[in-house]
Formats: structure tokens, C-alpha cells, sequence
């Protein structure tokens, strides 16, 4: 069953400054997902079943998306996301994946963890737990287990960032 969900948010998930600088936050979100369960009085919609959600030229999938929101008159006004199982964030420049997911729109937060792998272009960056502010575009990796209740983080390497960033050759003059 495919399940269409559009919702303008404030701000978007991105995991880098130039993917911040060019995504449009004001767009439709569509959510696409074998199942869901809305939970009204508790104010939670539950997506799973591969779950997909787009919104311009941000994608994110996991097994599991789970929305929780407030009433304002007719319209629900989205609070967080949490996504879990295998999720995976792309914009056009960066893909980060990781086993959980945490979009804070109130304070405008972007957390992963649980074994997270961050790629640009052929540069790639391991560690446990990402942090994106979305006002300030600053990105946070570290090698430290999760402080989240209820997501095991996974110690990266000796709990430790590790990375390899690839120099685009240089010509001789």
C-alpha cells in the first residue's frame, strides 16, 4: 500500500552546510510506506515497511519512521521524527546511514547513530554518533556510544572517529 503524506515543515533534515544552503525547507514531504498506524489521542503516526521520505532533494529510508505532532486547529505540526533500521539520509553532495535517526524540528537537530558512516564523494567518515545543527550547518561526529535511551550506539573503532578523506590531484604548473 502506498501511503502519500505531504507536510510543509519549517526545516529539513541535511547533513552539510552546501546541501543546507541549497535545499528548499518550505516544500512537501511525502512519505511512503507499506503500513500506518496513527495514534491521534497520543499524537504519534507510525510509518514502516521501507519506508521512504523525500522532501526536494533530501531522501531518507529505514525500516520504521515514527512521527509525533501537535494539533493546531485542523493541522498537525510536526514536532520529531525517528527513524529506525537500516536508515539511510542522502542529499545530492553527502549520504550518511546509520541504525537510528532523530530529527528534532523544534530545535532544528539532526542525530544519527548506531554504527554511522558518513560519505562525500569518495571520503567517508566512521564513528557512533552525528550531530547536524541546522541553523549553524556545524556537524559533530564522534566515536562515543549513544547517549539516546533506547538506541545501543555502537562504539566505532576503539570508540573512536576514523575517517579518509580523498585529495583531488593536483597539476604541476
Amino acid at each position: 500500500m502506498r501511503i502519500v503524506l505531504l507536510l510543509a515543515l519549517v526545516a529539513t533534515p541535511a547533513f552539510a552546510q552546501s546541501a543546507l544552503k541549497k535545499h528548499d525547507t518550505s516544500g512537501p514531504i511525502d512519505v511512503n510506506a507499506a503500513r500506518i498506524e496513527v495514534q491521534d489521542k497520543a499524537g504519534q503516526a507510525l510509518f514502516s515497511g521501507d519506508v521512504r521520505v523525500k522532501q526536494g532533494d533530501l531522501n531518507l529510508a529505514a525500516n520504521s519512521v515514527k512521527v509525533f505532532y501537535r494539533r493546531k486547529g485542523d493541522n498537525p505540526e510536526i514536532v520529531r521524527l525517528d527513524a529506525s533500521g537500516g536508515v539511510q539520509l542522502n542529499s545530492p553532495s553527502e549520504r550518511a546511514t546509520g541504525e537510528y535517526g532523530i530529527y528534532d524540528v523544534e530545535h532544528r537537530l539532526l542525530t544519527m547513530t548506531g554504527g554511522v558512516v558518513l560519505n562525500q564523494n569518495q571520503s567517508v567518515l566512521r564513528g557512533s554518533r552525528l550531530v547536524i545543527d541546522l541553523d549553524s550547518g556545524r556537524s559533530t561526529l564522534d566515536g562515543r556510544q549513544s547517549a539516546m535511551p533506547g538506541t545501543p550506539g555502537q562504539p566505532s573503532e576503539g570508540g573512536r572517529v576514523s575517517g579518509r578523506f580523498v585529495v583531488p590531484e593536483r597539476k604541476a604548473q
